[in-house]
Protein backbone atom coordinates (compact mmCIF):
# COMPACT_ATOMS: atom_id res chain seq x y z
CA UNK A 1 0.00 0.00 0.00
CA UNK A 2 1.96 3.18 -1.60
CA UNK A 3 -0.63 5.98 -0.86
CA UNK A 4 -3.33 6.01 2.09
CA UNK A 5 -5.40 8.60 2.68
CA UNK A 6 -7.98 7.97 5.68
CA UNK A 7 -9.86 10.39 7.55
CA UNK A 8 -9.60 10.77 11.48
CA UNK A 9 -12.46 11.31 13.60
CA UNK A 10 -12.47 14.38 15.40
CA UNK A 11 -14.37 15.56 18.85
CA UNK A 12 -15.11 18.07 21.06
CA UNK A 13 -16.58 18.01 24.30
CA UNK A 14 -15.29 20.37 26.95
CA UNK A 15 -14.78 24.19 25.80
CA UNK A 16 -11.86 24.41 23.42
CA UNK A 17 -11.09 20.71 23.09
CA UNK A 18 -9.26 18.87 20.48
CA UNK A 19 -9.01 15.37 20.05
CA UNK A 20 -8.17 13.00 17.08
CA UNK A 21 -9.23 9.57 17.32
CA UNK A 22 -7.82 7.44 14.32
CA UNK A 23 -10.01 4.82 12.60
CA UNK A 24 -9.11 1.03 12.67
CA UNK A 25 -7.78 0.74 8.99
CA UNK A 26 -5.04 3.85 9.82
CA UNK A 27 -3.94 2.32 12.66
CA UNK A 28 -3.59 -1.58 10.36
CA UNK A 29 -1.35 0.40 8.28
CA UNK A 30 0.73 2.05 11.21
CA UNK A 31 0.99 -1.91 12.56
CA UNK A 32 2.18 -3.07 9.30
CA UNK A 33 4.48 -0.39 8.31
CA UNK A 34 8.02 -1.45 8.67
CA UNK A 35 8.61 2.30 10.06
CA UNK A 36 5.85 3.80 11.99
CA UNK A 37 5.27 0.25 13.65
CA UNK A 38 7.91 0.86 15.55
CA UNK A 39 6.31 4.02 17.48
CA UNK A 40 2.47 5.23 16.93
CA UNK A 41 -0.41 7.29 18.04
CA UNK A 42 -3.96 6.01 18.04
CA UNK A 43 -5.81 8.74 19.74
CA UNK A 44 -4.27 12.52 20.66
CA UNK A 45 -6.02 15.33 21.98
CA UNK A 46 -5.89 18.73 24.46
CA UNK A 47 -8.45 19.03 27.08
CA UNK A 48 -8.56 22.74 28.78
CA UNK A 49 -10.10 23.00 32.10
CA UNK A 50 -11.94 19.43 31.82
CA UNK A 51 -14.77 19.94 34.41
CA UNK A 52 -16.14 16.77 35.10
CA UNK A 53 -13.59 14.53 33.13
CA UNK A 54 -13.16 11.16 33.91
CA UNK A 55 -12.72 7.62 32.38
CA UNK A 56 -12.51 4.12 33.86
CA UNK A 57 -11.22 1.09 31.58
CA UNK A 58 -12.40 -2.24 33.12
CA UNK A 59 -11.01 -3.79 30.36
CA UNK A 60 -7.32 -3.23 29.43
CA UNK A 61 -6.62 -1.75 26.47
CA UNK A 62 -3.44 -2.42 24.43
CA UNK A 63 -2.23 1.14 24.15
CA UNK A 64 -0.16 3.26 26.84
CA UNK A 65 -1.90 6.36 28.08
CA UNK A 66 0.21 9.57 28.13
CA UNK A 67 -1.55 12.33 30.01
CA UNK A 68 0.45 15.71 30.53
CA UNK A 69 -0.98 17.91 32.97
CA UNK A 70 -0.23 21.91 32.37
CA UNK A 71 -2.74 23.42 34.69
CA UNK A 72 -5.08 22.49 37.69
CA UNK A 73 -5.05 18.92 39.21
CA UNK A 74 -6.30 15.23 38.29
CA UNK A 75 -5.78 11.74 39.42
CA UNK A 76 -5.22 8.49 38.10
CA UNK A 77 -5.67 4.89 38.97
CA UNK A 78 -3.86 2.22 37.60
CA UNK A 79 -5.15 -1.35 38.58
CA UNK A 80 -8.67 -2.41 39.68
CA UNK A 81 -10.89 -0.07 42.31
CA UNK A 82 -11.34 -2.80 44.88
CA UNK A 83 -10.62 -6.24 45.12
CA UNK A 84 -13.78 -7.39 44.09
CA UNK A 85 -13.06 -7.09 40.67
CA UNK A 86 -9.39 -8.18 40.68
CA UNK A 87 -8.22 -10.25 37.48
CA UNK A 88 -5.96 -13.58 37.97
CA UNK A 89 -2.64 -11.80 38.67
CA UNK A 90 -3.88 -8.12 39.51
CA UNK A 91 -3.41 -5.96 42.51
CA UNK A 92 -5.50 -3.59 43.93
CA UNK A 93 -5.42 -0.67 42.32
CA UNK A 94 -2.98 2.82 42.97
CA UNK A 95 -4.28 6.04 42.99
CA UNK A 96 -1.75 9.11 42.39
CA UNK A 97 -2.87 12.56 42.17
CA UNK A 98 -1.26 14.57 38.88
CA UNK A 99 -0.56 18.04 39.25
CA UNK A 100 0.36 20.87 37.03
CA UNK A 101 3.53 20.25 35.14
CA UNK A 102 3.60 16.71 36.05
CA UNK A 103 3.00 13.75 33.44
CA UNK A 104 2.44 9.69 33.89
CA UNK A 105 1.90 7.09 31.15
CA UNK A 106 -0.15 4.27 32.19
CA UNK A 107 1.12 1.39 31.27
CA UNK A 108 -0.57 -1.28 28.68
CA UNK A 109 -2.48 -4.55 29.45
CA UNK A 110 -4.05 -3.15 33.21
CA UNK A 111 -7.33 -1.85 33.79
CA UNK A 112 -7.38 2.01 34.53
CA UNK A 113 -9.13 5.02 35.49
CA UNK A 114 -8.63 8.92 35.51
CA UNK A 115 -10.10 12.09 35.57
CA UNK A 116 -10.12 15.77 36.92
CA UNK A 117 -9.79 17.49 40.45
CA UNK A 118 -13.63 18.57 41.16
CA UNK A 119 -12.08 22.10 42.79
CA UNK A 120 -9.17 22.41 40.35
CA UNK A 121 -9.62 20.41 37.33
CA UNK A 122 -6.70 19.80 35.24
CA UNK A 123 -5.60 20.79 31.55
CA UNK A 124 -4.13 18.10 30.11
CA UNK A 125 -2.62 16.89 26.57
CA UNK A 126 -2.73 13.34 26.26
CA UNK A 127 -2.00 10.77 23.56
CA UNK A 128 -2.63 6.69 23.27
CA UNK A 129 0.52 5.18 21.76
CA UNK A 130 2.37 1.67 21.23
CA UNK A 131 4.85 0.09 19.06
CA UNK A 132 7.32 -1.86 18.93
CA UNK A 133 9.49 0.27 20.82
CA UNK A 134 6.90 2.19 23.28
CA UNK A 135 8.14 0.56 26.47
CA UNK A 136 11.06 1.84 26.44
CA UNK A 137 9.48 5.15 26.60
CA UNK A 138 6.99 4.37 29.62
CA UNK A 139 9.30 2.23 31.40
CA UNK A 140 9.00 3.92 35.00
CA UNK A 141 7.09 6.79 33.94
CA UNK A 142 4.06 4.80 35.59
CA UNK A 143 4.50 7.38 38.39
CA UNK A 144 3.88 10.81 38.21
CA UNK A 145 6.59 12.39 36.56
CA UNK A 146 7.38 16.57 36.86
CA UNK A 147 8.73 19.07 34.35
CA UNK A 148 8.81 22.27 36.32
CA UNK A 149 9.68 25.27 34.35
CA UNK A 150 13.02 26.63 34.94
CA UNK A 151 16.04 28.78 33.63
CA UNK A 152 16.63 25.94 31.45
CA UNK A 153 13.54 24.51 30.29
CA UNK A 154 12.18 23.50 26.80
CA UNK A 155 8.30 23.56 27.32
CA UNK A 156 6.93 25.57 24.83
CA UNK A 157 9.15 23.65 22.54
CA UNK A 158 7.94 20.46 23.30
CA UNK A 159 4.80 21.55 22.82
CA UNK A 160 5.42 23.12 18.98
CA UNK A 161 6.32 19.10 18.50
CA UNK A 162 2.81 18.09 20.16
CA UNK A 163 0.57 20.60 17.71
CA UNK A 164 3.02 19.54 15.02
CA UNK A 165 1.73 15.85 15.85
CA UNK A 166 -1.68 16.75 15.94
CA UNK A 167 -1.77 18.93 12.40
CA UNK A 168 -0.21 16.36 10.89
CA UNK A 169 -2.90 14.23 11.41
CA UNK A 170 -5.33 16.36 11.22
CA UNK A 171 -4.87 17.66 7.69
CA UNK A 172 -3.61 13.92 6.17
CA UNK A 173 -3.05 9.91 7.17
CA UNK A 174 -0.80 9.25 3.98
CA UNK A 175 2.06 7.06 4.44
CA UNK A 176 4.61 9.96 4.20
CA UNK A 177 2.40 11.48 6.91
CA UNK A 178 2.26 8.74 9.69
CA UNK A 179 5.75 8.32 9.19
CA UNK A 180 6.83 11.92 9.79
CA UNK A 181 4.23 11.75 13.10
CA UNK A 182 5.70 8.66 13.76
CA UNK A 183 9.26 10.42 13.97
CA UNK A 184 7.88 13.51 15.93
CA UNK A 185 6.26 11.14 18.78
CA UNK A 186 9.84 9.50 19.53
CA UNK A 187 11.35 13.09 19.71
CA UNK A 188 7.97 14.34 21.99
CA UNK A 189 8.56 11.20 24.19
CA UNK A 190 12.40 11.10 24.03
CA UNK A 191 12.16 14.93 25.67
CA UNK A 192 9.86 13.85 28.71
CA UNK A 193 11.88 10.20 29.24
CA UNK A 194 15.26 11.78 28.81
CA UNK A 195 14.31 15.32 30.33
CA UNK A 196 18.01 15.94 31.61
CA UNK A 197 19.70 15.37 28.35
CA UNK A 198 16.66 17.49 26.93
CA UNK A 199 17.52 20.57 28.69
CA UNK A 200 20.80 20.32 29.04
CA UNK A 201 20.45 21.92 25.73
CA UNK A 202 20.06 24.71 27.09
CA UNK A 203 22.39 24.89 29.94
CA UNK A 204 24.45 27.57 28.17
CA UNK A 205 21.99 30.14 28.55
CA UNK A 206 22.87 33.17 30.94
CA UNK A 207 19.31 33.73 31.67
CA UNK A 208 19.62 32.13 35.48
CA UNK A 209 21.51 35.01 36.48
CA UNK A 210 19.56 37.96 34.59
CA UNK A 211 16.33 38.69 36.67
CA UNK A 212 14.38 39.75 33.67
CA UNK A 213 15.55 37.23 31.43
CA UNK A 214 14.78 34.68 33.66
CA UNK A 215 11.49 36.11 33.98
CA UNK A 216 10.87 36.27 30.57
CA UNK A 217 11.89 32.94 29.88
CA UNK A 218 9.55 31.94 32.36
CA UNK A 219 6.39 33.45 30.48
CA UNK A 220 7.57 31.95 27.50
CA UNK A 221 6.98 29.20 29.19
CA UNK A 222 3.52 29.15 30.84
CA UNK A 223 1.65 31.29 27.84
CA UNK A 224 -1.00 28.48 28.49
CA UNK A 225 -1.52 29.72 32.03
CA UNK A 226 -3.10 32.07 33.98
CA UNK A 227 0.05 33.86 35.67
CA UNK A 228 -0.19 36.90 38.27
CA UNK A 229 2.41 39.26 39.21
CA UNK A 230 2.02 37.82 42.39
CA UNK A 231 3.65 34.15 41.10
CA UNK A 232 6.31 35.96 38.35
CA UNK A 233 7.52 37.76 41.33
CA UNK A 234 7.73 34.80 43.57
CA UNK A 235 9.66 32.79 41.10
CA UNK A 236 12.53 35.51 40.71
CA UNK A 237 12.55 36.19 44.47
CA UNK A 238 11.63 39.48 44.75
CA UNK A 239 8.72 41.28 46.11
CA UNK A 240 6.11 41.93 43.40
CA UNK A 241 6.94 46.20 43.14
CA UNK A 242 10.48 45.37 43.17
CA UNK A 243 10.23 42.86 40.46
CA UNK A 244 8.51 45.45 38.38
CA UNK A 245 10.51 48.01 38.79
CA UNK A 246 12.81 46.41 37.44
CA UNK A 247 11.28 44.76 35.02
CA UNK A 248 10.13 48.11 33.88
CA UNK A 249 13.19 49.75 33.59
CA UNK A 250 14.78 47.25 31.52
CA UNK A 251 11.82 46.62 28.99
CA UNK A 252 10.03 49.62 29.13
CA UNK A 253 6.75 47.87 30.18
CA UNK A 254 4.92 46.25 33.08
CA UNK A 255 5.30 42.42 33.32
CA UNK A 256 1.65 41.55 32.12
CA UNK A 257 1.41 43.94 29.69
CA UNK A 258 5.14 42.04 28.54
CA UNK A 259 3.06 38.79 28.83
CA UNK A 260 -0.30 39.85 27.68
CA UNK A 261 2.00 40.27 24.34
CA UNK A 262 4.22 37.04 24.06
CA UNK A 263 0.19 35.51 24.37
CA UNK A 264 -1.39 37.45 21.70
CA UNK A 265 1.95 37.14 19.24
CA UNK A 266 1.46 33.34 20.04
CA UNK A 267 -2.19 33.46 19.28
CA UNK A 268 -0.95 35.32 16.11
CA UNK A 269 1.31 32.11 14.99
CA UNK A 270 -2.02 29.61 15.79
CA UNK A 271 -4.62 31.60 14.14
CA UNK A 272 -1.91 31.85 10.98
CA UNK A 273 -0.89 28.22 10.83
CA UNK A 274 -3.18 25.98 12.41
CA UNK A 275 -6.91 25.18 11.91
CA UNK A 276 -8.00 25.58 15.53
CA UNK A 277 -11.26 27.26 16.28
CA UNK A 278 -11.15 30.83 18.09
CA UNK A 279 -12.04 29.35 21.20
CA UNK A 280 -9.59 26.59 20.96
CA UNK A 281 -6.97 29.49 20.45
CA UNK A 282 -8.22 31.47 23.61
CA UNK A 283 -6.97 28.43 25.96
CA UNK A 284 -3.97 27.69 24.68
CA UNK A 285 -2.98 31.40 25.45
CA UNK A 286 -4.13 30.95 28.90
CA UNK A 287 -7.67 32.90 28.66
CA UNK A 288 -11.31 30.97 29.84
CA UNK A 289 -13.50 33.92 28.32
CA UNK A 290 -12.92 34.01 24.58
CA UNK A 291 -14.94 37.50 24.45
CA UNK A 292 -11.97 38.91 26.78
CA UNK A 293 -9.71 37.40 24.81
CA UNK A 294 -11.05 39.50 21.52
CA UNK A 295 -11.16 42.50 22.89
CA UNK A 296 -7.59 41.98 23.63
CA UNK A 297 -6.24 40.44 20.64
CA UNK A 298 -8.05 43.64 19.01
CA UNK A 299 -6.88 46.21 20.85
CA UNK A 300 -3.13 45.00 20.50
CA UNK A 301 -3.48 44.12 17.12
CA UNK A 302 -6.34 46.44 15.27
CA UNK A 303 -8.16 43.69 13.93
CA UNK A 304 -10.27 40.79 15.51
CA UNK A 305 -8.64 37.25 15.54
CA UNK A 306 -11.18 36.32 12.76
CA UNK A 307 -10.31 39.18 10.29
CA UNK A 308 -6.40 38.37 11.55
CA UNK A 309 -6.51 34.87 9.89
CA UNK A 310 -8.55 36.07 7.03
CA UNK A 311 -5.69 38.51 5.81
CA UNK A 312 -2.73 36.59 7.19
CA UNK A 313 -3.65 32.79 6.42
CA UNK A 314 -0.52 31.06 5.08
Amino acid sequence: MDFIIIFAFMKEGFTGERAIVLPPMTIDAERLDPLVSSLYITDIGYYPHADGHYRERLQPIAEYVLIYCMEGEGWCRIGNADSHHHAKGQGEGVTYRIQANQYIILPQGQPHAYGADKEHPWTIYWLHFTGQHAAIYSEGQHLPQDIVPTHNSRISERQLVFEEIFSTLEQSTTREALRYASSLLHYYLASMRYLQHFRRQSETSNVYGDIVAAAKHYMQENLEHRLTLEQLARYTGYSSSHFSLLFRQQTGESPLAYLNRLKIKHACWLLTTTTMRINQVCHKVGFDDSYYFSRLFKQMTGCSPKHYREENRL
